[in-house]
């Protein structure tokens, strides 16, 4: 996806809200918006926020991990089983 072809000015934006809102939902891809000719703003429908915020979590949670790993913080597989399976009895 090429960002330059969805760039509008705000003025784009305050003409024709209902309408961008509804092209962001349909088509799931964001839009640039310029003031005075710069960039200024990305919009993006809920939907796309939600799931780039999901992948943002995912990718820190395999970043700790890989740190951890580079730390020697390790624990043997059957230790942490044993942990999962007493909480889950317990649960």
């Amino acid at each position: 996806m090429r960002y330059s072809t969805q760039v509008k000015p705000i003025s784009y934006l305050k003409a024709n809200a209902a309408e961008v809102f509804t092209t962001l939902a349909d088509h799931r891809e964001p839009l640039v918006i310029t003031q005075n000719g710069e960039a200024k703003a990305v919009l993006q429908d809920v939907a796309s926020y939600e799931a780039t915020q999901e992948t943002l979590a995912m990718l820190k949670v395999l970043a700790i991990g890989n740190q951890e790993v580079a730390n020697g913080q390790l624990k043997p597989l059957k230790e942490v089983a044993s942990r999962l399976k007493a909480k889950r009895v317990t649960a």
